[in-house]
C-alpha cells in the first residue's frame, strides 16, 4: 500500500508550506519506501509515497493525463485496468501502472467513473483547469483514508491520521464507498449495492456459483510484478485463499516472472493452534512455508509501535494487529512486497461464533450488513496498516465487490447454524468430541458457521483442503496465534493500570470510557500519540462479545456479563469453554455421558 497526502486550497504557495508538506509526507514513508513524489499547483499540494507492485520501473506518482492538466495521487490497485484501457482508445498512457487509468476515466466520464473501477483505492484528483478536485475511497474501505479541515479553509487528505492530525482543526475517517467533490463540498456515496439497504435477500444457495465467484476474486488479485505470498493461519478462510492461489498460479503472468511455487506465511506463539494447522495445510498444498514464532514479551514490547501505526485504541484490533505487525516485518525482510489474506469472510458469512445465537435469519442478515459496513474500522484497518508499517501490501479477495454481491444475495437461512449443531456445541468438552460428533451429523443437516462456504469447496473429486481443515471451527486471529497471548496482555495491563485509575476512568476518558485495564492501557498510549479530540472520535466504541456489534449483544442475556472481544467469550459456543485438559470430573454430566472411551478420527487417536 502506498501513502498519499494532499493539501488543497491552503492559501499558501510559499516554499515553507512545501517544506511542511514534504515533512508530513515523510511520516507515511513506511507505506511507500520505493519512491517519493510531490506536485504543487498554486496552493494545492499532492504528495505520494510509493510501494511499487505493478510497473515498478515507470509508475511513479503523481500521475497525469496527456497535457498534465489532471493530476492524481492514488493508493490502490485497479484489477480491471487492462479492460478499462480498451475503453480509452483515444488516450495516451504515460506508464503501465494500473492506476494510470484514473485521470483518463475522469476526462471521459467526469465524477461518475469511480464505480467502473474494480479494485481497492484511495485517491485525490486535481483538475488544474478550474482548480477543482475530487477525493474517493474504495467500496468497503480496504485502503485507509482520512480527511481534515484547516483554519485557513484548506482541506487535507491523508492515508494515515499522523499525516494531518497536527495541522487540522478537525479531521475524521473518510467514509468508504464515498466521493467528496470540491464543487459541492459534500460527500456522495458512489457505492450502492443491493445489500446496503439490509433488505432480506432470497436467492437460493448454489455452491458452484459461490465457488466460482470466490475463485475469480482470488485470481484477479494475482496481478503483480513483484514477489508475493499468502498469509496462512490454517483456518478456513486463509486456507481457501492459499488453495485457490496454488491451484491457479501456474497459468498467470506472475508465474512466468516469479515461478509457480507459492510461498505461505504464518505467525504464532510456540505450539499455538494456528502454527500446527498452517503447517499441515502448507504441506498439503505444497507451498514453501515460512513459520514465524514470537513470545508474549515480543508482542508486549511492540504494543506502542503497533498503536502508533494502526492508529486505534480498540482492544480486539490491537490484539490481532500485533502478531500481524511482527510477521509483516519478517515477510518484508524476505523480499516479498505483497500478500493475499482472508479478511472479510466472517462478516459476510456470519463466521464469528456469536452468530450461533442469532434468533432468526433477519437478525442474522442485518448483523452481517452492520459488520461489513464497519470493517474499515476494524479488520481492514488492521490488515492495511499492520502490513503497510513495513512496506507490505495486503489484498483481501473476500471483499471483492462482485463476490460480496453474490454472497450477500443468498437467502440468509442458508448461512445460519442449524439447531442440531448448536446443541452439539453445548455438549462438547473438547476438540476431540467436536471431531467425533461431526462424524455423526450429516453434512447438510448439522451446519457449522460458514457452512455454505465450506460446502462450496467440499469437492470429493478434486479436493481443495483436507476435510478436518475445511470444517475447522472459527478461531479469531488473536486467539489462534496462542491463547496465552491475550492472557499475557491482560496480565501486563494489570501491572500498569491500578484500581484507582479505573475508578476515575470516566473522568479521564469520558468518550468511549475504557471498562477494562487492558483497554485503559491502550488508551493511554493512543492519547500520547494522538491527543486531539478528533483522533479519539475516529475509534468506534460500544459493548461487544466475540467481536459482535452492540446490537448483537442483546441476543444472549449471559453475554452482558462477559463483554470481551475474544472468541472464547462466546459462552456455550467456543470449544475452549472447556479446556482440552479439563478433568472429566469437572465437566457437566451431559458431556461426560456422551464421551466415547476411545475417539478415533483420521490421523488422531485420543484416549479420554
Amino acid at each position: 500500500m502506498c501513502g498519499i497526502l494532499a493539501v488543497l486550497g491552503c492559501s499558501d504557495d510559499s516554499q515553507a508550506k512545501r517544506v511542511r508538506v514534504l515533512e508530513l509526507s515523510r511520516r507515511l514513508k513506511h507505506r511507500g519506501p520505493d519512491w517519493s513524489g510531490l506536485h504543487q499547483h498554486g496552493d494545492c499540494y499532492l504528495a505520494h509515497q510509493r510501494l511499487a507492485i505493478v510497473d515498478p520501473a515507470s509508475g511513479d506518482q503523481p500521475l497525469f493525463n496527456e497535457d498534465k492538466s489532471v493530476v492524481v495521487t492514488v493508493n490502490g490497485e485497479i484489477y480491471n485496468h487492462e479492460e478499462l484501457r480498451k475503453k480509452l482508445v483515444n488516450h495516451k498512457f504515460r506508464t503501465g501502472s494500473d492506476c494510470d487509468v484514473i485521470a483518463h476515466l475522469y476526462e471521459e466520464y467526469g465524477e461518475d467513473f469511480v464505480d467502473m473501477m474494480d479494485g481497492i483505492f484511495s485517491f485525490v484528483l486535481l483538475d488544474t483547469r478550474d482548480n477543482s478536485y475530487i477525493v474517493a475511497r474504495d467500496a468497503i474501505g480496504v485502503t485507509s483514508l482520512y480527511i481534515g479541515w484547516g483554519l485557513d479553509g484548506s482541506v487535507w487528505i491523508s492515508s494515515e491520521m499522523k499525516g494531518l492530525n497536527d495541522d487540522c482543526e478537525h479531521f475524521e475517517c473518510f467514509p468508504p464507498g464515498h466521493l467528496y467533490s470540491s464543487k459541492t463540498g459534500v460527500f456522495r456515496r458512489w457505492y450502492n449495492p443491493p445489500w446496503f439497504s439490509e433488505a432480506i435477500p432470497s436467492v437460493p444457495y448454489d455452491p458452484l456459483v459461490l465457488r466460482r465467484a470466490f475463485e475469480n476474486a482470488v485470481i484477479k488479485r494475482l496481478m503483480t510484478d513483484v514477489p508475493f505470498g499468502v498469509l496462512l493461519s490454517g483456518g478456513l478462510d486463509s486456507s481457501l485463499v492459499a488453495s485457490i492461489t496454488a491451484r491457479y498460479l501456474a497459468g498467470t503472468k506472475t508465474a512466468k516472472h516469479w515461478g509457480s511455487q507459492l510461498h505461505s506465511f504464518c505467525v504464532g506463539l510456540e505450539n499455538s493452534p494456528d502454527l500446527k494447522a498452517a503447517r499441515e495445510v502448507a504441506e498439503y498444498l505444497g507451498t514453501v512455508h515460512h513459520e514465524f514464532h514470537f513470545t508474549v514479551q515480543d508482542g508486549i514490547d511492540a504494543i506502542e509501535d503497533v498503536i502508533y501505526h494502526i492508529e486505534t485504541y480498540d482492544v480486539t484490533t490491537i490484539r490481532a494487529s500485533t502478531p500481524m505487525f511482527l510477521m509483516s516485518r519478517k515477510i518484508k525482510s524476505l523480499g516479498v512486497k505483497m500478500v493475499i489474506s482472508g479478511e472479510g469472510s466472517d462478516e459476510i458469512f456470519g463466521g464469528y461464533l456469536y452468530f450461533h445465537k442469532a434468533p432468526n435469519k433477519d437478525e442474522f442478515h442485518h448483523e452481517t450488513c452492520r459488520k461489513i459496513k464497519a470493517l474499515h474500522q476494524y479488520d481492514c484497518l488492521r490488515a492495511n496498516k499492520a502490513t503497510s508499517a513495513w512496506g507490505l501490501e495486503a489484498r483481501v479477495p473476500f471483499l471483492d465487490k462482485q463476490f460480496i454481491n453474490v454472497a450477500m444475495s443468498i437467502d440468509p437461512e442458508s448461512k445460519m447454524v442449524s439447531n442440531q449443531f448448536i446443541v452439539v456445541l453445548e455438549l462438547l468438552g473438547s476438540l476431540y468430541m467436536l471431531l467425533y460428533f461431526m462424524n455423526q451429523i450429516k453434512k447438510d443437516e448439522g451446519r457449522i458457521e460458514k457452512w455454505i462456504l465450506r460446502r462450496a469447496f467440499d469437492d470429493e473429486e478434486h479436493p481443495y483442503l483436507p476435510k478436518h481443515i475445511l470444517y475447522r471451527q472459527k478461531e479469531q486471529f488473536s486467539d489462534g496465534v496462542g491463547y496465552s497471548w491475550i492472557d499475557g496482555l491482560k496480565a501486563h495491563a494489570d501491572q500498569h493500570v491500578t484500581n484507582k485509575m479505573m475508578r476515575n476512568a470516566s473522568n479521564i476518558f469520558p468518550h468511549n470510557t475504557p471498562t477494562t485495564k487492558e483497554a485503559y492501557y491502550y488508551r493511554m498510549i493512543f492519547e500520547r500519540f494522538f491527543p486531539q479530540n478528533s483522533a479519539r472520535l475516529t475509534v468506534p466504541g460500544g459493548a461487544t462479545v466475540a467481536c459482535s456489534t452492540a446490537k448483537a449483544v442483546e441476543w444472549d442475556s449471559a453475554w452482558k456479563n462477559n463483554l470481551d472481544p475474544s472468541g472464547r467469550a462466546a459462552l456455550g459456543v467456543h470449544l475452549s469453554a472447556y479446556n482440552a485438559e479439563t478433568p472429566l470430573s469437572n465437566m457437566p454430566s451431559k458431556v461426560i455421558d456422551n464421551i466415547p472411551r476411545m475417539i478415533e478420527v483420521p490421523g488422531v487417536a485420543i484416549q479420554s
